[in-house]
């Protein structure tokens, strides 16, 4: 019997704490814990590592902090799309949802997809229209709107459009994605991911966290990984399956493979982090940028959460 372990991360970017008021630290700190504490329930109740990273990115996906349901970003046409995934590492199953604007869960669909269709990714009003026949949530679009988004939606199409100077804000919600990885009691591992993308994207584009090998990979046999910076990079380098890839093939620890892969990403260009965690309950959380909402617990210890890389 394995001991549980669960890792969770709520986006990279620029992140000191010249960027935040001890008030929005403590807030992002409790979020984190809030996740965790989910997630750590599922698997102390003897429950799969599936269920604990879906239970944890629900969380997250609920607390308007995050870059991902209620908090989502606004696109270019002032709308959200939401993307979202789920796999399985016993089984390499896998689920998917993208560009959905009234799914309050994302990661709630993704996995009624892996669980109820033959299919591993279902988009927009497709997804839609599924998630109503398996009785998940739904909402209005202005669910998701709130003000902070509003407002960095305004300040990036301002910035676009030269009148004002590019700041910190853009590139952390440029890599706003939230997501969990988890080893349960029998070996298993899982990973989950969802997010609403970047701020001003354009209107029907998709990232990496709906897509399978890019943002989001698990495999009992190598270990199971959620990512989060710019998506197109990540898409372009498959990153979360690279990191398995280098420790199937090349023989690589964890730590090594998570390095490895993000050295990569950098080269062509790209930034951001990652969260993993092997088969023997390794984890990794590396990442380019100046910090990553990240978090952790190991069996019954304590929980460990982390936003700056000092």
């Amino acid at each position: 019997m394995k001991r549980p372990v669960l890792v969770i991360h709520g986006g990279a970017g620029t992140l000191t704490r010249a960027d935040m008021t001890g008030r929005s630290e403590r807030r992002y700190r409790e979020g984190l814990k809030a996740a965790l504490a989910a997630g750590h329930g599922v698997l102390r109740s003897g429950g799969s590592a599936l269920d604990a990273v879906t239970a944890a990115v629900v969380v997250m996906e609920d607390d308007p902090l995050f870059n991902a349901g209620r908090g989502a970003v606004f696109n270019a046409a002032g709308q959200h799309e939401l993307d979202a995934s789920v796999m399985d590492g016993a089984t390499l199953d896998a689920g998917a949802v993208c560009a959905v604007r009234r799914i309050r869960n994302p990661v709630l669909a993704a996995r009624a997809v892996m669980d109820h269709t033959p299919h591993v990714l279902l988009c927009g009003a497709g997804a839609e229209r599924f998630a109503r026949e398996r009785g998940l949530a739904t909402v209005a679009p202005s669910y998701f709107d709130t003000q902070r988004r509003l407002a960095s939606l305004r300040r990036e199409q301002q910035r676009r459009r030269g009148k004002t100077a590019a700041g910190r804000a853009g590139d952390a919600d440029r890599h706003g994605t939230v997501g969990a990885v988890a080893l349960d009691r029998a070996g298993n591992l899982a990973a989950a991911t969802s997010t609403g993308g970047y701020t001003n994207k354009m209107a029907g584009r998709v990232g990496d966290s709906p897509v399978i090998g890019a943002g989001t990979y698990a495999d009992n046999a190598a270990c199971a990984v959620s990512g989060t910076g710019s998506g197109e990079h990540f898409m372009r380098a498959l990153l979360a399956y690279d990191v398995a890839a280098r420790m199937r093939y090349r023989r690589e620890p964890l730590a090594r493979a998570a390095a490895g892969s993000l050295a990569r990403l950098s080269v062509l260009g790209g930034s951001g982090g990652l969260i993993a965690v092997d088969h023997a309950g390794r984890i990794a959380m590396p990442f380019t940028t100046e910090g990553m909402y990240r978090g952790c617990i190991r069996g019954n210890g304590p929980m460990a959460v982390a936003i700056y890389r000092r």
